[in-house]
């Protein structure tokens, strides 16, 4: 599995004109990066994705008009059904992973029309951050400003897709898991704000900052529903307790930073700056780009560790089988993000330092 996309120098922004500098621009197929803690899984049915990925582009492109035709080839290469499949190897059937396949398209929508190049900006961020978070929910206030604001929502691809995704969820989703994941994209949504302000301010947060942030613009609203997916609902004293909420915490974190490591090239290349846990790292820092790579490795592998850890302790401290089981699918929710970043050749490459040692999977 190799990818031929050099890395050729691209715009300056906050954080990586040192790195740019220091970054040898030869290709690097990708695969799991040496020294990268991670744990090997099972590839998932291709009749299953196929299917997945089917009902997907169906709803998408019939249901909600989410999308031009010229974005087809970038829609089709994420590779949506493969990505439930192998984050979800436990599911309860094809809803479910038609319903996490569904909210994963519409939060990409989201963050690629209204953050990042496909129109988004860092400026107006704000309002169009509160009209997509409305699209979640069913707006009340009083007429005719309610309808008003539902008329407008229905104007906006990302807000139709944000609202289908939802409905589609709820029908499989208990009242209570569906206020756990409003919580979660809200948390996501601050995290987009955060980002938005670093840009507009042409500022590097420190690293406590960058990591605080990265632990609300994360995976989680994808990990919260693990259980929904598999065909039951985690009671709310379990999900709500301290011990299941950091381990939930430290495994959100850990799943972004595997995209800050497997999207460097790719955010060096952008039109915009990106500002990441490299880029934070070499400025703050003041390390070339090879050693802040390796230490951000060192990073996420702690991410993880801490990550087990504080789910072997919510199992100890909340021995109910429900919520082994749950931890577990969110460690398999885990390790199939991690897959997925490091199989996906259309959209990753490595960053070619030269002297990596090889990695191996971690037990």
């Amino acid at each position: 599995m190799t990818a031929s996309i050099a890395v050729p120098a691209g715009p300056s922004g906050p954080g990586t004109a040192y790195a740019r500098a220091h970054l040898r621009t030869r290709e690097q197929p990708v695969r799991p990066i040496p020294g990268l803690y991670w744990h090997p899984v099972a590839e998932p049915d291709p009749a299953v994705t196929a299917e997945i990925d089917r009902r997907t582009k169906r709803w998408a492109v019939h249901e909600v008009d989410l999308y031009p035709p010229e974005w087809e080839d970038q829609f089709e290469a994420f590779g949506f059904g493969r990505y439930v499949g192998l984050t979800s190897p436990n599911a309860a059937g094809l809803d479910q992973l038609e319903a996490a396949a569904r909210l994963l398209v519409a939060e990409n929508a989201v963050d690629d029309c209204y953050c990042e190049d496909h129109g988004g900006s860092a400026h107006g961020l704000g309002a169009r951050i509160l009209m997509a978070h409305s699209a979640l929910e069913h707006p009340h206030s009083v007429e005719p400003y309610e309808s008003g604001w539902v008329q407008h929502l229905a104007t906006q691809a990302p807000c139709r897709a944000y609202r289908s995704a939802m409905d589609f969820f709820d029908r499989l989703a208990p009242d209570q898991v569906h206020d756990r994941e409003l919580h979660d994209l809200a948390r996501l949504h601050l995290g987009y704000l955060a980002e938005a302000a670093w840009e507009t301010e042409q500022r590097v947060p420190g690293i406590g900052e960058y990591l605080m942030v990265r632990q609300y613009n994360s995976f989680r609203p994808c990990l919260t529903i693990v259980d929904v997916l598999d065909g039951y609902a985690l009671p709310a004293d379990l999900h709500d307790h301290p011990a299941v909420q950091k381990a939930l915490a430290l495994g959100s974190l850990a799943t972004t930073l595997v995209n800050d490591l497997y999207s460097y090239t790719k955010e060096l290349r952008s039109l915009r700056p990106h500002v990441n846990l490299i880029t934070a790292l070499v400025h703050h820092e003041r390390l070339t780009a090879r050693d802040a790579y390796l230490k951000a490795v060192g990073i996420h592998n702690e991410a993880m560790h801490r990550f087990e850890a504080a789910s072997d302790t919510a199992r100890t401290r909340l021995p109910d089988p429900v919520t082994a089981r749950y931890l577990t699918s969110v460690a398999d929710w885990i390790d199939g993000n991690h897959w997925w970043h490091a199989t996906n050749t259309g959209r990753y490459t490595l960053p070619d330092f030269g002297d990596h040692p090889q990695g191996e999977p971690s037990p």
